[in-house]
């Protein structure tokens, strides 16, 4: 999850800009996490698409 889309039950501000240490210790989390978790969904399909489509492309030159 992304967290632009989040908001802070400490202060109900968007996690994304930081206003309480909560919020900053989330941001700093979530960015710490893997580089897949900052990918905007979009991002995400597109990628699997590539990842299927070179898939059946390397089968269909096997067979």
């Amino acid at each position: 999850m992304t967290y632009d889309r989040l908001v802070c039950a400490n202060c109900a501000a968007p996690v994304s800009e930081g206003r309480c240490p909560v919020c900053r210790a989330n941001r700093e989390r979530l960015q710490q996490e893997s580089f897949l978790a900052g990918l905007s969904p979009m991002a995400l399909i597109a990628l699997l698409t590539v990842l299927i489509a070179a898939v059946a492309l390397l089968a269909h030159q096997t067979a």
